[in-house]
C-alpha cells in the first residue's frame, strides 16, 4: 500500500502555502471558491487524509457532527431516517468529518442531550430532524451558541440555519390531481401533525380542495406514525365510510404498502376501483414504478437530503451565515398508472 501523502507534500504539489492548504481544506472563509475547489480536487486524486489530531490543533474544532436520536423512538429502524442518516454519512467521511451518535431517553427529554454535546467540546455543530411545529431545540442551540442546521422546519423569531422540501406544494400537487380525475372523497395517511412536515401536508391538503371549491370529509384525515400497519389499519377504517372513499394519498411509501395490502384484502383494485397516490423517499427496497400498478408519487430524495444538509453544516462551521442557509426543494409529481376517474362499482368486500 502506497504511503499516505502529507500536507507538506500536498502543498508543494499545488504550488501554495501549508497555512493556505490546511485553511482551504478546513473551509476557512478566508480562502476563495476557486483554491478550495483545487485544493479539494488535489486531496482526492493524491489521496490526502487530514490528521484529526492536526486539525484540532490547527482549527480549535473537533471534527467531528453530531445527531441526536431517541433510541426509544426505533430511529434506527426507521427506512427514512436510516437513507436521510446515510446522506449525512457519505458527505461526511468525504470531508474527513467523523460522526457522534448520540441517544436520548425519549424525544422530549433531549434538551439535556444538546446542553451535554455544547459542554464537552467534542463536536462543532449538530444536525436536527423531525422538527416539531413549536420545536425547543431550535431556541435552546442558539442560546448555547452551538451550530445546527435543521432539515425541515418550525416556527422561530429569528432566523435559523434549515434545508427543508415543499411539503405542502407536493400534497396540493396530489390532493389537486385527483381531484382532476373527479375524485371528492379522498383519504390523507397523514404523519402527525405535531411536526411540521406533516403539517404542511395537511395544509396543502386542505388547499387543494378548497381552490376546487370543495371542503374535505375530516372522517378521511388520519394522523399517526408512518408505518406499514398504520397504512393497513388506517385504510380499512376509511374504508368504512359511507358513501365510500375513492382515492388515497398515504405520507410515506411504507404507509402505501399497508394501503396497498388492505386494498387487496378488501378485493378492491387500483386504480379501477381506488386511486392512490404515496409520497415516495426514494427508498431503496421499496420502489414505485415496479409495483403493480406503478404507484403515482410526489418524488422527493431524502438520502440527498442528508448530504445537502450535511454540506450546509459544513458550510455553516466555515464561516456561512444562518440566512444564508435557508433551502425548500420543490417536489415533483411522478405521474404513473395508479389513479383513474372513480370507479362505478361502489361496493366492496370486507
Amino acid at each position: 500500500m502506497a504511503a499516505q501523502i502529507r500536507l507538506k507534500e500536498l502543498a508543494e504539489a499545488l504550488g501554495l502555502s501549508r497555512a493556505t492548504v490546511s485553511r482551504a481544506l478546513n473551509g476557512f472563509p478566508e480562502v476563495n471558491k476557486e483554491t478550495k475547489a483545487r485544493v479539494a480536487e488535489a486531496a482526492e486524486r493524491l489521496g490526502y487524509r487530514p490528521n484529526p489530531v492536526a486539525r484540532r490543533l490547527a482549527t480549535g474544532r473537533a471534527g467531528a457532527i453530531g445527531v441526536v436520536f431517541p433510541p426509544k423512538a426505533n430511529l434506527l429502524l426507521d427506512p427514512h431516517f436510516m437513507e436521510f442518516l446515510v446522506g449525512v454519512v457519505s458527505h461526511c467521511t468525504e470531508r474527513g468529518v467523523m460522526l457522534a451518535l448520540s441517544g436520548a431517553e425519549t424525544t422530549g427529554d433531549d434538551l439535556q442531550t444538546y446542553r451535554n454535546l455544547a459542554a464537552s467540546g467534542q463536536i462543532d455543530g449538530v444536525i436536527l430532524s423531525g422538527p416539531l411545529v413549536q420545536d425547543p431545540r431550535v431556541p435552546l442551540l442558539m442560546d448555547l451558541g452551538l451550530p445546527f442546521v435543521l432539515h425541515g422546519r418550525t416556527q422561530a423569531a429569528v432566523p435559523y440555519p434549515f434545508m427543508d422540501i415543499d411539503n405542502r406544494g407536493a400534497f396540493y400537487a396530489q390532493a389537486a390531481h385527483v381531484i382532476a380525475h373527479g375524485h371528492q372523497r379522498v383519504v390523507l395517511l397523514n404523519g402527525l401533525t405535531d411536526y411540521t412536515f406533516a403539517q404542511h401536508r395537511l395544509d396543502g391538503y386542505r388547499q387543494a380542495f378548497a381552490d376546487a371549491g370543495l371542503t374535505p370529509d375530516p372522517r378521511l384525515i388520519f394522523s399517526a406514525s408512518m408505518s406499514e400497519e398504520n397504512g393497513y389499519r388506517q385504510t380499512r377504517e376509511a374504508l368504512t365510510e359511507t358513501p365510500r372513499p375513492t382515492a388515497f394519498l398515504c405520507s410515506s411509501m411504507v404507509e402505501a404498502l399497508g394501503c396497498l395490502r388492505a386494498l387487496r384484502d378488501c378485493s378492491l383494485r387500483v386504480p379501477e376501483d381506488i386511486s392512490v397516490v404515496a409520497h415516495d423517499d426514494g427508498l431503496p427496497a421499496v420502489d414505485p414504478a415496479g409495483l403493480n400498478p406503478p404507484l403515482t408519487t410526489s418524488s422527493s430524495s431524502i438520502r440527498a437530503a442528508g448530504v445537502r444538509v450535511a454540506e450546509h453544516l459544513l458550510a455553516l462551521l466555515g464561516g456561512a451565515t444562518p440566512q444564508g442557509i435557508q433551502e425548500v426543494w420543490p417536489v415533483p409529481l411522478v405521474h404513473r398508472a395508479s389513479v383513474a376517474a372513480p370507479g362505478s362499482d361502489q361496493g366492496f368486500s370486507r
